[in-house]
């Protein structure tokens, strides 16, 4: 196997060059008001969960080395809707990003620091050299043995400069609700809600408004225990178990507390909080401690968005967008597995245990049995279908249902959507219509769909039908909706719409016969650089550099892992597959003019300090997709640092 180590040349960073800042009272910043602080530039984007894992795993470092480190946001967005000013600062608050952030809507910087994927992370020294770059998630270690090295590097050089950054905080708002996330109807007719912004639920009257209790501390945090010394953190999604259930277990809802990688339960009689699955701690793909303990709480989550009670199997449905797959919480048993996904990020349909999702944020179980999906970065609407049960169940429901999804009629499918670069609003006929970033999913009176299109702001409706269905839009100019409700209404269909960006619960009533308008506000692809490729013979190269004082971690296998692949499929003849070498040879057809290289990239590292009895382990990983055009002549070689 062939491990590469590669040194960035010696070079200069290159200024930063945006529509503006945030987090900085107004003023724009320079390379040279940097000088003397060690500098990371984190090119992120507010709808990529692996971007949201990187700001939460760059909270501690920020604040250890607040002194000698300055970390840019460098804000380069995928999807129209994030090249909004008004939405980028609404996501900065959102996630509480505590350092300056430059909006570059055009991708200028991004280009300029040759950034391929989101996100990718660039350190420069205090000198104003750059002195790394990575992509993806997992460098928090890696990260602060670079900085501490930098640190003591300049301090002895005399180039180091500590005190205050750039960084200033802006004015704090208040409100009952603080982005709310996802609502659930409670049998007295009062609606709890995930308030995300104030890391807590929030149970409100009848009116939407009215706060009748909160149930969190509001301190973001992983705390069991009563309403007001529990915590959550940034939770999510929603599910009421079934009345029978509910008292076989002691809790009535299930909670998606997506920042701290598990799933909590609340009993509503007194509002006490307890964890049901996950550690606190991300399940990072390859992992060899994703289980470190016994039974759904030794299990490790990674960013469950959504939950539901799924009729069909018996279980809670859970949207695991940190690594695009689909779970079963079986809460009698107090099991958790994985039942649809193969953690590769994109669109494929087929048999659940090879079909690929992308960060799923919505789910809604139909009449019929079919789970409903609003996978967000592909911009589509999805759904399971699971296999019969067969007539003896008996009481061992997961089993049986992880039996099930192994069953060769289970399979995944996709109603609306066409993949991870295409999005748009518009209606008509369900293979031509396209969504924008969808978060929440309904299934309504009459078993047509409505989805939340949070990015285009819109309500949209997909109904079933013998040519493939249609697409239409109830309603729009909503505020980056992401939870529906449906309500039950003598004169119609009524929907509670979570409208996150406005911080509100708005009711829509919609008619009996809710075909809605068909609208087409045009087709999208994301606008990133293309990089020009020679047919033929190609080079690609993914450099990935142990941290100082690690090495490559090989205790349970090979240690690096590379996977490729090509939208269309035409364009690789060779050097697709899964392998563990992060060198690869691959052959470009002439024939076919542009398309775009999936490249998913592992490798794991560990103190090499035999002399520690238990060295600190990571695992780096990252998916690019890089849009490429074939041309005579061309680079014939792709080099993409994971860490380098």
């Amino acid at each position: 196997m062939t491990q590469k180590t590669a040194q960035l040349p010696r070079v200069r960073a290159s200024e930063l060059v945006g529509r503006g800042w945030l987090n900085t009272g107004g003023r724009s910043i320079t390379l040279a008001d940097l000088r003397g602080k060690v500098v990371v530039l984190d090119f992120w984007t507010f709808c990529c969960i692996n971007c949201l894992h990187v700001l939460d795993e760059l909270r501690e470092l920020e604040e250890r080395h607040r002194d000698e480190l300055v970390i840019i946001g460098v804000h380069s967005p995928k999807f129209v809707h994030e090249a909004d000013p008004v939405a980028l600062a609404a996501a900065v608050e959102r996630y509480e990003v505590h350092h300056p952030v430059l909006d570059d809507p055009e991708l200028v910087t991004w280009s300029a620091y040759t950034a391929r994927a989101w996100p990718t992370l660039v350190v420069i020294d205090p000198e104003g050299y750059i002195v790394a770059q990575m992509a993806g998630e997992g460098h928090a270690r890696n990260l602060e043995i670079l900085v501490e090295g930098l640190v003591t590097e300049h301090d002895a050089k005399g180039t180091l400069h500590r005190g205050d950054g750039p960084y200033v905080p802006p004015a704090p708002t208040s409100g009952t609700l603080r982005f709310p996330a996802k609502a659930l109807a409670l049998p007295g007719g009062t609606f709890l809600v995930a308030d995300a912004g104030h890391h807590s639920l929030a149970e409100v009257d009848a009116d939407g408004e009215t706060l009748l209790r909160r149930i969190g501390s509001g301190e973001r945090g992983l705390v069991d225990g009563g309403p007001d010394e529990a915590r959550f953190s940034e939770p999510n999604g929603l599910a009421l178990l079934p009345d029978d259930v509910a008292a076989q277990v002691g809790y009535d809802v299930v909670v998606a507390d997506t920042v701290n990688h598990a799933l909590r339960g609340v009993r509503l009689v007194d509002g006490s909080v307890v964890t049901l699955a996950g550690t606190g701690e991300q399940y990072m793909v390859g992992a060899a401690d994703n289980s470190p303990g016994e039974g759904p709480r030794g299990t490790k989550l990674s960013s469950p968005w959504d939950v539901t009670w799924w009729p069909q199997a018996q279980a809670v449905a859970v949207a695991m967008a940190g690594n695009h797959t689909i779970w079963a919480y079986e809460p009698r048993e107090g099991r958790v597995e994985q039942l649809a996904g193969t953690m590769n990020e994109g669109l494929q349909d087929g048999p659940l245990g090879q079909a690929w999702f992308a960060q799923t944020s919505g789910l809604a179980a139909g009449p019929d049995g079919r789970l409903w999906l609003a996978d967000s970065e592909v911009s589509a609407l999805r759904y399971l279908d699971l296999a019969p049960a067969d007539d003896a169940v008996g009481d061992d429901y997961l089993a049986v249902t992880v039996s099930r999804a192994g069953d060769e009629r289970s399979a995944a499918g996709t109603a609306v959507g066409a993949g991870l670069f295409d999005f748009g609003l518009r209606d008509g006929a369900a293979d031509q219509a396209l969504l924008q970033h969808p978060l929440g999913v309904a299934v309504l009176p009459d078993g047509s769909i409505a989805v939340a299109d949070t990015y285009n702001g819109a309500v949209r409706r997909y109904a079933p039908g013998a040519d493939g269905g249609q697409v239409t839009t109830l309603a729009r100019d909503l505020a980056e909706p992401s939870g529906l409700v449906v309500l039950p209404s003598p004169d119609g269909i009524e929907l509670l719409v979570v409208e996150s960006a406005a911080h509100r619960l708005t009711r829509l009533r919609l008619p009996k016969d809710v075909a809605g308008e068909i609208l087409d506000a045009g087709a999208h692809r994301t606008q990133r650089p293309v990089t020009d490729v020679a047919p033929g013979t190609f080079a690609l190269d993914v450099v990935f550099t142990p941290a100082a004082g690690q090495k490559y971690d090989d205790r349970y296998g090979p240690s690096t892992r590379l996977q490729v692949s090509s939208t269309p499929p035409e364009l690789l003849l060779d050097g697709t597959g899964d392998g563990v070498d992060l060198v690869r040879q691959l052959r470009i057809n002439p024939e076919v003019t542009e398309g775009v290289l999936h490249v998913t990239a592992h490798a794991a590292s560990c103190d090499a300090d035999p002399a520690i009895e238990y060295p600190a382990c990571h695992l780096n990983a990252q998916d690019w997709g890089v849009p490429v055009r074939v041309v005579p002549g061309a680079a014939a070689s792709l080099t993409l640092p994971l860490l380098g």
